[in-house]
């Protein structure tokens, strides 16, 4: 083989591509998503197989949409589209006919496929073969699976410590690998699981952990259509979870008010024509926000406490706006609560938020009158470095509503990937509860490990002090998902050994181990056919509904394997005579993974049963019920101090974004239609005063810098766009900017990367 004489990028390359821009959208949906899903769809698959899997896309017993959590409805379901535009992108990256086999791994150097872009790699199509490079080398080339297999195992055998493997585990692995993947983890010695949460909601779970005593959501998608007000936060659902727009209009139909607080004007706040409906499509669609709070980046603690003293003046001149039994039975820590809240001032507040006060009393006028409140949010709220308290307080308004364990009330965390909670539940967790582990003892012989493990911050720099030598990827894209590009690059390349379980090529591939290895799998849309027959997989959705998935599609090649197989078979040849479990009967049928599941975690009773029932079931919930299950078996009033960024006058706090042609790092295409910016990623949009006030004019070339601990991060070429943001705060694409969000700058408590709190200076090009 060739040796190597350069390190393969780890950022896209900096092409620009020629950037078109128009008026941003102000509805979302239409005849474009339709035009566009069917493009998308039809593109890379023919008619017949396309048809096939569309019919069957989120329905029950189909195929659960391997991109967002949004639930299905419980009863009937859509017989022509129960998917949205970005689904059925999902659905074409997956299921395309295209292949990328050992004869493309010929053409192509692992240096000449990290100078391609993103999306070019992911549209070359669905791997095929097990793949594997070796250090000096500078092609992959095919393995057998029993070597590569074995080489895992010798790997992995060969540590000084089980701590030296890290498993990390992506949103879209099914409720069956995500189990067996924990299991092995910890009986081969280690509690080292990060996963895409330690990224996104982590900062929920934490936040809604200590103070309800669940860290998921308490609402249920019929709860949307007995709210008074739906509160949006930081969250982008006509990009990022576009079925949440149907369930908004159907709230605004029976007489719900929409409060939207987003720093970016986006077109699925604003309006929604629904595909389905003629007139809907014919005339201006459905108005979605009553009210649109386009706050600064990162105030959004400033404002809820704004609500929040409004809300208490009006209780001490009206009466009757808080919930006053509901506090007294349910909570704890009002008085001290209210007696923080005081020492902050209205007019502060305001000023940061960069809002008027009319638009916030207005907002606080309709919050005092309704008793029936559902708050959402998304990344928006969750990857700052306050996020956690930010979350509490936005609980604490809840609170004091008694909107909590209420139909039509409660809290909404719009998770991403579409079985990212289901892993958690399935103890893909770095801090796994004692509970938990004693299951886990019971029911396989052995004692788990009881030290917490790395989350995925500490994974990195576990790998960058060569203290982590063996990373194994079930699934994502974990370089270009991650932050600091540069160092999470090195620490992977310092590895002995990197594998990726993946459908499709990444970056991932091309930055790895002094050995690496790729192991094909299985897709949500692939027939899963073993020993005991065709077999199917569980997910859990956003609002805690289990439901079966099964592929109907036939598998791009023969070598490809399931998620539970692979893992399986490393278990078993890496545990080999010392393992107390019997690893290979799982692959022969799902059901016996799912009866492990169900002896060892609370609420899968009768798994194989009910999961066969039309829509599956819904796991135990307290906080929805009005039970909070935390130490004090009540729901806390939290004290959440108000931290602000200060920024010097050459300064922007930036934060990154998806396009609509994106889902996290798959990028569907290179339009973002909805902000009216095509043909382009490498873009900054900027407030138009920002931009004349730097010397700069529209669609200049910048680089991007942040200094973050007194390193210096560089992000290059960039193009400048005016755009409807407040002062001093930008937004930029990821995964083009995740160079600039420094790896020590994190989340309080969750340890979450502040990706939407990236403070950054510009120079010309």
């Amino acid at each position: 083989m060739n040796t190597i004489d350069q390190q393969p990028s780890a950022q896209p390359p900096q092409d620009l591509t020629g950037l078109q821009q128009t008026e941003p959208a102000h509805v979302a949906a239409g005849f474009k998503a339709v035009s566009n899903a069917i493009k998308h769809v039809f593109g890379a698959m023919n008619v017949a197989r396309g048809t096939k899997i569309l019919l069957t896309l989120n329905q029950k017993g189909g195929v659960d949409c391997p991109s967002c959590a949004w639930p299905d409805p419980d009863g009937e379901r859509s017989s022509v589209a129960e998917y949205c535009e970005n689904g059925a992108k999902a659905i074409a990256e997956e299921a395309t006919t295209l292949k990328t086999g050992p004869v493309f791994f010929q053409r192509y150097s692992i240096q000449e496929l990290s100078e391609k872009s993103d999306y070019w790699l992911g549209q070359q199509g669905r791997l095929t073969h097990p793949m594997i490079v070796r250090e000096g080398e500078t092609h992959y080339h095919k393995i057998e699976w029993h070597e590569a297999l074995d080489l895992i195992a010798e790997h992995l055998n060969a540590l000084p410590s089980p701590d030296d493997a890290i498993f990390y585990t992506s949103g879209r692995t099914s409720n069956e690998a995500a189990f067996l993947y924990q299991l092995f983890a910890r009986q081969l010695g280690t509690n080292n699981l990060p996963d895409c949460s330690n990224m996104c909601h982590e900062s929920s779970g934490s936040a809604l952990g200590e103070q309800l005593g669940l860290g998921k959501g308490s609402v249920t998608l019929e709860d949307f259509n007995h709210a008074q007000v739906i509160m949006i936060l930081g969250q982008n659902p006509g990009t990022n979870h576009p079925r949440m727009l149907t369930a908004l209009e159907e709230a605004k139909k029976n007489g719900a008010k929409i409060v939207s607080v987003n720093p970016l004007i986006e077109a699925g706040l604003l309006a929604f024509k629904h595909p389905q409906h003629l007139s809907d499509m014919l005339g201006s669609g459905t108005k979605l926000s009553d009210h649109y709070l386009q706050i600064k980046i990162n105030s959004d603690i400033a404002l809820i406490k704004a609500l929040l003293l409004l809300l208490v003046k009006k209780e001490a001149t009206i009466g009757n706006v808080f919930d006053r039994d509901f506090i007294q039975n349910n909570t704890l820590g009002f008085e001290e609560f209210l007696a923080d809240l005081s020492q902050y001032k209205l007019e502060d507040l305001v000023k940061e938020c960069g809002i008027n006060l009319e638009q916030i009393e207005e907002v606080a006028d309709l919050l005092a009158n309704s008793q029936r409140i559902i708050a959402c949010w998304a990344m928006g709220l969750t990857q700052h470095k306050n996020s956690v308290v930010t979350i509490q307080e936005l609980v604490n308004l809840l609170l004091l509503k008694g909107s909590i364990g209420k139909q039509g009330a409660g809290t909404c965390p719009v998770r991403g990937h579409s079985n990212v909670q289901g892993d958690r539940t399935m103890g893909i967790f770095e801090r796994p509860l004692k509970a938990f582990l004693q299951k886990i003892e019971e029911n396989f012989g052995f004692t788990p490990p009881q030290k917490h493990g790395y989350d995925v911050v500490a994974a990195i720099k576990a790998m960058q002090a060569s203290s982590g030598k063996v990373f194994m990827g079930m699934g994502g894209n974990f370089l270009s998902a991650t932050p600091d590009t540069e160092f999470t690059a090195q620490a992977l390349r310092n590895c002995t050994l990197t594998v990726q379980v993946s459908t499709k090529l990444n970056r991932s591939h091309l930055v790895h181990g002094k050995t690496a290895i790729i192991l094909p799998a299985l897709g949500r849309t692939d027939e899963d056919r073993q020993a005991g027959g065709a077999q199917f997989v569980t997910t859990e959705n956003s609002m805690g509904v289990v439901q079966m998935s099964k592929g109907n599609l036939t598998p791009p090649a023969p070598t490809v394997w399931s998620e539970p197989k692979i893992i399986a078979e490393i278990a078993h040849r890496t545990l080999s005579n010392r393992s107390t479990i019997d690893w290979l009967p799982f692959v022969y049928h799902y059901d016996n993974i799912r009866e492990v599941i169900e002896k060892t975690i609370a609420g899968f009773e009768d798994y194989n049963e009910r999961v066969r029932q039309d829509g599956g079931f819904y796991l135990p919930n307290g906080p929805r019920k009005g039970i909070f299950t935390n130490t004090e078996q009540k729901a806390l009033f939290k004290i959440c101090p108000l931290e602000t960024i200060q920024l010097a006058t050459d300064e922007y706090l930036m934060m990154t974004i998806r396009t609509h042609d994106q889902f996290n790092t798959t990028v569907y295409g290179l339009d973002d239609r909805y902000r009216g910016i095509f043909n382009e990623r490498r873009v900054i949009l900027m407030n138009q005063e920002d931009i004349a006030s730097a010397g700069l004019q529209q669609y200049d070339l910048v680089d991007l810098h942040n200094y973050h601990g007194g390193v210096h991060r560089l992000a290059e070429k960039f193009i400048v766009v005016p755009y409807n943001i407040p002062r001093q705060n930008v937004a930029t694409y990821f995964p083009e900017a995740n160079v600039l969000v420094p790896i020590n700058s994190v989340a309080d408590v969750s340890n979450t990367p502040t990706s939407k709190s990236v403070i950054i200076k510009l120079t010309k090009v």
